[in-house]
């Protein structure tokens, strides 16, 4: 495998791994992607229901990376999200 096809390790509970879910980020030792819990946070689940859904496979640890690892990616590329019918104009008094 070449170097560019190994897995990357993001943080202690998130993985790449272009063998598993076609290289989605997903938590170490799972086929659970990062995605879905992430959508499962966005719909207000509480964080132990999400560890139950998932019958233990991630805990509130893995959970609080992928906020904080999504957060810190969001941060880095808003810019890239901007809507262009969404332009704020200054209003002067």
């Amino acid at each position: 495998m070449e170097e560019s096809q190994k897995a990357q390790l993001l943080g202690r509970y998130i993985v790449i791994d272009p063998d598993i879910c076609h290289g989605k980020p997903t938590f170490r030792g799972t086929r659970i992607m990062v995605q879905h819990v992430l959508e499962q946070v966005a719909a207000g689940m509480a964080w132990d229901a999400i560890v139950q859904e998932w019958r233990g496979s991630i805990s509130k640890e893995a959970i609080a990376e992928a906020v904080r690892l999504s957060s810190q990616a969001f941060l880095e590329h808003a810019p890239e999200y901007a809507a262009p019918e969404y332009v704020l104009e200054r209003v002067t008094a």
